[in-house]
């Protein structure tokens, strides 16, 4: 702790007691960088400044707004238990882990930080940096994904709680695994802890925590239309389940063994939309990836030919101006489309 008083970063949410802003930024950092959550907590904050604000807010804003920070379940989420705070806790952020863990898309890691941070409350917290910290620390040898192994790194952490300070004592504990505790050439010379841990005694440092080894990710290969009715473009919006849930993107889907990306386009259109469409070029494509998967992305240009759009697979559609689509949350990889689309020079490319 005292490391840590001396050498923390200066971070936004960490100049403030205001739990709504802490719960914002634990959701943020989830599965985010902390340099990358920075400017989307900020923005976010301002666009939605209280609890109030963001349930009375139309998910689609709310979407917008955090356009490009991914895993965008969190904002669903997030918007979710914002409505249930003001119908359920008459606008405050409840205090215990029992509470939290009600809320939608609060789990124990999320619970317990703003339980502890924003409540001093005595609850521990095991994310990716205290868990390395704790692995090395206890030279644990076994894999901390087993569930007994995790229950045992869970229990360690709670032992070690202070009677008070304890948010601060998480925080420490996670800023130790951030900046000296890292994955790959820890700074062991730099650690408070460099006495007592056990990985660093036995030269372990660097092959702690045990991992299984990684699968190769699976490929896919999809193809989108940019169809054009005059001068509109037509959208739709994915149905608020699962992956990229509630986000507007350009029609298309999977191709199918044997199929030909144009016939796989008109298909998937057809099968989305009820309309038919002329393909007429090839725009780009875009190579992206996913946490479980690898998609390249082949977009085509495309006129309507006949048929209204009709939401059989999706929530919404619409026909929008080429310079109105930055009105609506997209996927990261359809606003690479998009940024071709706008290009002066728009041809075939590749886009990473």
């Amino acid at each position: 702790m005292a490391w840590f008083a001396a050498n923390a970063r200066d971070l936004p949410w960490r100049r403030t007691t205001d739990p709504y802003a802490i719960c914002i930024s634990e959701i943020m950092l989830q599965q985010t960088r902390v340099q990358t959550a920075i400017g989307y907590y900020e923005r976010f904050l301002k666009r939605f400044p209280t609890v109030e604000k963001l349930a009375r807010a139309r998910l689609d804003t709310v979407l917008k707004h955090w356009e490009g920070l991914g895993y965008y379940s969190r904002a669903r989420n997030l918007h979710r238990a914002a409505k249930d705070i003001v119908a359920r806790f008459n606008g405050r952020v409840p205090q215990t882990t029992p509470e939290l863990l009600s809320l939608p898309g609060i789990g124990a890691y999320t619970a317990g930080a703003i339980a502890s941070i924003a409540f001093d409350q005595r609850e521990p917290i095991v994310d990716g940096n205290i868990e390395r910290v704790l692995c090395r620390v206890f030279r644990i040898r076994e894999n901390p994904k087993d569930t007994a192994v995790r229950k045992r790194i869970w229990s360690i952490a709670e032992d070690l709680l202070p009677r008070r300070r304890v948010g601060h004592f998480n925080q420490a504990l996670m800023e130790l695994g951030s900046e000296i505790c890292t994955p790959r050439n820890p700074r062991c010379e730099d650690c408070p802890l460099r006495r007592v841990c056990g990985a660093r005694l036995h030269g372990e440092q660097n092959s702690l925590p045990v991992r299984s080894a990684k699968k190769p990710l699976p490929r896919h290969s999809v193809v989108v239309g940019i169809i054009y009715k005059e001068d509109r473009i037509l959208i739709d919006k994915r149905k608020p389940q699962g992956l990229l849930g509630g986000l507007w993107e350009f029609p298309g889907g999977k191709v199918r063994t044997g199929e030909s990306l144009e016939a796989a386009l008109r298909r998937e259109v057809r099968e989305e939309l009820a309309i038919r469409i002329r393909v007429r070029r090839p725009l780009t494509i875009v190579d992206h990836t996913y946490s479980h998967f690898h998609v390249r992305i082949h977009a085509f240009e495309c006129t309507h030919v006949s048929g209204r759009p009709q939401c059989i697979t999706c929530d919404d559609v619409k026909w929008v101006r080429l310079r109105d689509l930055g009105r609506y949350a997209f996927p990261a990889a359809n606003n690479k489309i998009i940024r071709t689309l706008r290009s002066p020079d728009k041809g075939t490319t590749r886009d990473k």
